[in-house]
């Protein structure tokens, strides 16, 4: 059974969750996403699920460990972690969805002790071929708080029976295990020449809920390398430029 632990969400497009943890009381997390922690707290990191469970959280894009964060003191303390680029914060009760939540790879922040980490297949192998940053994808599992990270604005859609939803694949940031996902062909010569969408969309089929990101880091990443290799006039242009560009575009 997983830990209960409540927690504040700071800032608006770069945020950060501030985990408050009772005596005893621990919350897991990505390698390298703490931001603080107060007196009391001490670190653990290992490779969760060991040797084999590691292997499996590499083959989803995470780091190889784990770092459990426990509250060793007499008193309440804190600790806090970051997104890792610009974007929002979302709070999953996995008892809100039978204790499963299925999520793109890397989006994974934190979580109450107790909550397992894996890897969800697809069950079609056409998705593998093509699903470009969908094909593994994140299993998490337990009785209580995740928080994973999506990028730019983030839209919660709830899907009806057979309700259905054509997706950028990079733009899916998780969906309750209700919910079916494939892969498909858009169609027409123009759209696979011309559209710059790429030649397959993600399809996502209700009943259940789906949260997508208008900004994933893929696309972020695509926008630095090219206006990095832009200079004008002579000029070097830095990341950081190009990164406070494009966030007030």
């Amino acid at each position: 059974m997983a830990d209960v632990i409540d927690y504040k969400i700071h800032g608006n497009d770069m945020q950060l969750v501030e985990i408050e943890l009772d005596p005893g009381e621990g919350v897991r997390a990505e390698a390298g996403a703490m931001t603080f922690m107060e007196n009391g707290i001490e670190m653990q990191t290992k490779a969760s699920g060991g040797l084999f469970g590691g292997f499996k959280r590499m083959v989803t894009g995470e780091s190889f460990f784990i770092t459990t964060f426990l509250n060793n003191g007499s008193s309440i303390s804190h600790v806090g972690f970051a997104a890792p680029y610009p974007g929002k914060i979302i709070p999953i009760d996995l008892k809100d969805y039978h204790g499963k939540f299925i999520c793109q790879k890397d989006s994974y922040l934190c979580s109450a002790n107790g909550i397992e980490i894996g890897i969800e297949l697809t069950k079609k192998i056409g998705t593998g071929f093509f699903g470009g940053e969908g094909f593994i994808l994140q299993k998490l599992t337990g009785d209580g708080l995740a928080f994973i990270h999506a990028g730019g604005t983030i839209i919660k859609k709830e899907l009806g029976p057979n309700d259905e939803i054509k997706v950028d694949t990079g733009c899916i940031v998780g969906f309750e295990d209700s919910v079916s996902y494939d892969i498909k062909f858009i169609g027409g010569f123009k759209n696979a020449l011309f559209g710059k969408e790429g030649l397959f969309l993600a399809t996502l089929r209700g009943p259940g809920i789906t949260y997508i990101q208008s900004l994933p880091i893929s696309k972020l990443s695509e926008r630095i390398v090219a206006s990095a290799g832009t200079n004008k006039g002579g000029k070097s242009v830095s990341v950081g430029g190009i990164l406070g560009g494009i966030l007030d575009d």
